[in-house]
């Protein structure tokens, strides 16, 4: 069985990371050369009808089909040391190619019946792969993340229907003579919402955390890098219909504040695996922000980069999370950096990364997002909630390198580390490698012409600005005491406001089946259990027995009235049958 197992990681191993390289000279080839390539394949013909299946292969869908399966192969080698102890690692490895695969088709599609299939299938297995640890948890995040994705789903169903009055799915080709349609309208609307779900932004957010209830591996590919950046990629490729759409502000609104509110509750929040989760729903509103913005190409280059840099923190937390017995507690670490240091580089390049710092993969494009935002006349509460964000994300970063890598180790009783293994180590170290490089590399592809923002000074360094005082604040908040004074300038409402993702995990479960889950005890107490048994089962029956019960004993204690109504009975029966 383990040999069994160890061959089909291994083949899934190589079969991705060649379906990687294939990629990525495609990739190079295409974008070199301006091209942009689209298939047809005609399954069948009858009479008028044709069923088709389309491809489109342009620089951007190479590009992220070879993120996905570089991510995808480093994951599954990841997942050979990680899931050891799994029995079944066949079932486990066939649904990630199956993710991957829902993925690819989503990503080639220019036809929605495709997108469709891809995008239930990401759905389905995201379900799938959640509910993996058969436990109670495990089964209420699934249906949450499955029934969230059931909007987005329903969503695309509903356009299918509408762009059939075109004539076609293949939406690719409507985008400029159709684009002041009301029908488009309605169209555009809905795949805003579609891809609000996917990408967890508010009010859908709720399912993103939850979420982290799969194993790390999942974790890694399936909500940092694929399966929530799929509502990003296709805003991105619906963006030419969607560029001047009234919906688009307010969905610039809506990014915004997921992108606040998740910062806040990063700041509030103990689980490993849930910092890192929140952390990659506030670079999601970051990406769909910038797309309501009207700058797709920048969206889509810190998608790319993000994904690097998160799925290898995903896969540290992994490795420590493994160290510690399973506990995701940041309270019960510290001082691990003494003790599994390339793990804690990896960490900590990652986490950097994130923040910005100069010269990794997350600088290239965060730092363009934010000067394009300083360039650009937008208004203040735009411009604050921005760099605020940016501050918080810096702010629960270093709150956790100080948990996780500087206090002082808090767990000496199970004292299990050690930094030698090397599947883990070799996947995380090709990641870690993309981390560093890909920024670069990316800016000097997608963006073949030199750019420079000339801003005034204090404008271009106000990102600095943000980060230092976020770091400041974050190694001070990690230090805090338990009566310390900044702890009462907070009220305890205020503080459970921010620390649940302003009590969206509430309303999005049970705040939202309160009013017919009420209303349903009303009905059952008053009509089944009330009205309807006084009026049908139970009162028939009581009517009978009472009246039978009054004609016993009438019956019983009046001898003459019993003979004379035997009398009377007999007289009626005679005069009925022979008169």
């Amino acid at each position: 069985m383990l040999k069994n197992n160890n061959l089909i990681c291994f083949n899934s191993f190589f079969f991705l990371f060649f379906f990687m390289l294939i990629n990525f000279f495609f990739f190079v080839y295409f974008i070199m050369n301006g091209l942009s390539v689209f298939f047809e394949w005609e399954i069948i013909s009858f009479n008028s009808m044709s069923i088709v299946m389309s491809i489109l292969l342009d620089w951007m869908s190479l590009l992220f089909m070879m993120f996905v399966s570089l991510i995808s192969s480093v994951v599954i080698f990841y997942s050979k040391s990680y899931m050891n102890s799994e029995l079944n690692l066949n079932r486990f490895i066939i649904l990630v190619l199956m993710f991957v695969f829902s993925m690819v088709l989503l990503i080639i599609s220019p036809n929605l019946i495709s997108i469709l299939l891809g995008w239930d299938g990401l759905g389905l297995i995201s379900y799938c792969l959640v509910i993996y640890y058969q436990n109670l948890k495990s089964y209420n995040a699934g249906m949450l993340t499955a029934l969230s994705n059931r909007i987005g789903d329903v969503m695309i169903l509903m356009v299918i229907c509408w762009v059939m009055n075109y004539g076609s799915w293949n939406y690719i080709f409507y985008f400029d003579f159709m684009k002041n349609d009301y029908v488009m309208f309605i169209i555009s609307f809905m795949i805003i919402i579609a891809a609000m779900t996917k990408s967890a932004q508010i009010p859908f957010s709720s399912w993103l955390p939850a979420a982290m209830a799969a194993p790390t591996p999942v974790s890694a590919l399936v909500h940092s890098s694929t399966l929530v950046t799929a509502g990003v990629y296709l805003l991105i490729r619906f963006n030419y219909l969607l560029i001047d759409m009234f919906f688009f502000k307010v969905l610039l609104f809506l990014s915004i504040l997921t992108m606040f509110m998740s910062g806040i509750s990063a700041n509030y929040e103990f689980d490993l695996k849930k910092i890192i989760a929140l952390s990659t729903l506030s670079q999601l509103g970051l990406m769909m922000s910038i797309l309501s913005l009207g700058f797709p190409d920048i969206a889509f280059f810190h998608l790319l980069t993000h994904a690097m840099f998160k799925a290898l923190l995903f896969m540290c937390a992994g490795v420590i999370i493994h160290m510690m017995n399973d506990i995701q507690d940041v309270r019960y670490m510290g001082g691990l950096s003494l003790y599994i240091p390339l793990t804690s580089l990896c960490l900590n390049i990652s986490n950097l990364s994130l923040c910005g710092i100069p010269f990794l993969s997350g600088f290239y494009s965060k730092d363009l997002i934010l000067e394009m935002v300083s360039f650009n006349s937008f208004n203040l509460m735009v411009f604050i909630l921005f760099y605020l964000s940016t501050g918080l994300t810096v702010f629960y970063t270093f709150r956790l390198i100080m948990y996780v890598m500087i206090n002082d180790f808090n767990l000496m009783m199970i004292y299990n580390l050690y930094d030698e293994d090397y599947i883990m180590l070799n996947s995380m170290f090709v990641l870690l490698f993309m981390s560093l490089l890909s920024g670069s590399f990316l800016s000097w592809f997608i963006f073949s012409y030199p750019y420079m923002i000339y801003l005034p000074f204090n404008l271009k360094l106000m990102v600095i600005y943000v980060s230092i005082l976020g770091s400041i604040l974050g190694f001070m908040v990690s230090n805090m005491g338990i009566y310390s004074l900044n702890k009462l300038l907070l009220s305890y409402n205020l503080s459970s406001f921010l620390c649940l993702m302003w009590f969206m995990p509430n309303l999005s479960t049970y705040g939202l089946s309160y009013i017919y889950l009420n209303f349903s005890q009303i009905l059952f107490k008053n009509i089944d259990m009330g009205w309807s048994e006084i009026y049908s089962g139970k009162g028939i029956f009581n009517i009978l027995k009472n009246y039978s019960v009054f004609y016993n004993i009438y019956q019983m204690n009046n001898f003459k009235i019993y003979l004379f109504s035997f009398i009377l009975w007999f007289m009626i029966l005679f005069i009925f049958f022979f008169i």
